[in-house]
């Protein structure tokens, strides 16, 4: 029998299920040290392996009113669902955890999960835009 946890308050648990299996498995294979621009292109070719949707380096605008005053760059965004915002270092700072917010808010997205790749392993968390 296999015991199957299902939590109805996950947003998109299986697509959140498959991109944290991927960071871990870029992980185990690279090992921690690596420039954030390895990891990056190390994820974008096992989404691409296992065929899913993504697309990189996702421009959004940021606007006041109706003038353009600035714009986002995502790393990823995933099955137009999830951000995936990835970093390397132990800890996660505020900073990085309020500019992935004002990235779900600008794009009126639910969920990202941001990760970082640290020297004792893949440490991440989901963050939710309870706005959007």
């Amino acid at each position: 029998m296999v015991n199957s946890v299902r939590r109805p308050d996950l947003i998109f648990p299986q697509l959140s299920y498959q991109i944290i299996g991927i960071l871990f498995s870029v992980y185990n294979e690279l090992g921690p040290g690596h420039h954030e621009r390895y990891y990056q292109r190390s994820v974008a070719q096992a989404l691409r392996e296992i065929k899913l949707p993504f697309k990189e380096q996702v421009s959004f605008p940021l606007k006041f009113r109706t003038a353009l005053i600035g714009r986002y760059q995502l790393d990823f965004l995933v099955d137009e669902k999830i951000v995936l915002e990835l970093k390397k270092g132990d800890n996660f700072s505020k900073r990085h955890i309020d500019q992935v917010l004002q990235y779900l808010k600008s794009t009126n997205l639910k969920l990202a999960i941001l990760a970082n790749f640290a020297k004792s392993g893949v440490k991440f968390k989901r963050i939710i835009n309870f706005e959007g």
